[in-house]
C-alpha cells in the first residue's frame, strides 16, 4: 500500500507520532481548557436559554426582537455552540430561530452560526487531531467513517451526507477535519447541502408563530417522512461502503 495511504487511515486510528514530550504534554493541556470552557459554556449559557424558549417562547421572541443587534448575535452564537459541543441537538434550534426571526432571517442566521463554527472545528481537529474527536466521540463511531478517506469520492460522500436529514452532523464536522478536504471546500459543500433542512425547519418555526400551526405540523411532518427516508438510504449507503472497504482488505 503507498505511503500518503497509510497516513490518511491513520488519522482516524489515533496514532499519533510526535517524539517530543513537551508537545504531547501542551495538546493534552490545550485540549483539556478547550473542553471545560466548551462545558461552562454549555451550561452556564447554552441551558439557560434553552429552558427561557421552552417555558415561554413569546417572552423569548419579545426580549430578542427587543435588542436589534444583540439578538442576532445570540442566535448565531447559540448555532455556533449547537456545532461545537455536539451533543447539542440543532433542530430544535432551527425551529426557534424560524419562531423568533422569520423563515429567511432565521435560516441565514443558523448558516452563519454553523459556519463559523464549522471553520473552528475544522481548523481545532487540524491542530490536534483524532484526540481532540475523541474528548466527544467513542473511537468506533469515528472509524465508521473511514470510508471519507477515498479522495475521489471524498467531496460527493461529504456532501451527500450533509445534505440527507437525520445523519449525524456534529460527528461529520469533527472528523472532516482528519480527511484531506480543504476548509473552504468543506464549508461550500456542508453550506449548500445544509440549506434544504435548515430552511424546512425555519419554515416551520415561522409558521408556527404565525398561528398557522395546521400548515407548521404539515411542514414538519413531510421533513419527517423525508427524514426517515434518507436515514435509510444513509444506513445502506454506509453500509455499502463498509462492506467495499472489507472487502479491499
Amino acid at each position: 500500500m503507498p505511503a500518503h495511504h497509510r497516513k490518511k487511515k491513520d488519522t482516524f486510528e489515533s496514532t499519533h507520532p510526535e517524539n517530543i514530550r513537551r508537545r504531547k504534554i501542551v495538546s493534552i493541556l490545550s485540549i483539556i481548557a478547550v473542553t471545560i470552557i466548551f462545558s461552562l459554556i454549555a451550561y452556564f449559557i447554552g441551558r439557560p436559554l434553552v429552558l427561557e424558549f421552552r417555558n415561554s417562547p413569546e417572552t423569548f421572541r419579545s426580549y430578542v426582537k427587543s435588542h436589534w443587534l444583540l439578538g442576532p448575535l445570540v442566535m448565531i452564537g447559540i448555532m455556533m455552540l449547537q456545532v461545537i459541543v455536539a451533543v447539542i441537538p440543532g433542530e430544535p434550534f432551527e425551529l426557534g430561530a424560524g419562531f423568533v426571526f422569520g423563515w429567511a432571517q432565521g435560516s441565514v442566521l443558523c448558516l452563519l452560526g454553523t459556519v463559523l463554527a464549522s471553520a473552528l472545528v475544522y481548523t481545532a481537529v487540524r491542530k490536534w487531531g483524532v484526540k481532540l474527536v475523541e474528548l466527544f466521540f467513542p473511537r468506533e463511531k469515528i472509524r465508521n467513517f473511514s470510508f471519507l478517506q477515498n479522495e475521489k469520492k471524498l467531496n460527493l460522500l461529504v456532501f451527500m451526507l450533509f445534505l440527507i436529514p437525520g445523519t449525524p452532523k456534529d460527528l461529520l464536522t469533527y472528523v472532516v477535519g482528519l480527511t484531506p478536504m480543504k476548509l473552504s471546500t468543506f464549508l461550500i459543500l456542508t453550506t449548500l447541502a445544509r440549506i434544504p433542512s435548515v430552511v424546512s425547519s425555519s419554515i416551520t418555526g415561522s409558521l408556527a408563530q404565525k398561528g398557522s400551526y395546521t400548515a407548521a405540523i404539515i411542514t414538519y411532518g413531510i421533513t419527517l417522512v423525508i427524514t426517515v427516508i434518507c436515514v435509510i438510504l444513509y444506513r445502506r449507503i454506509s453500509k455499502q461502503e463498509k462492506e467495499q472497504k472489507q472487502h479491499e482488505k
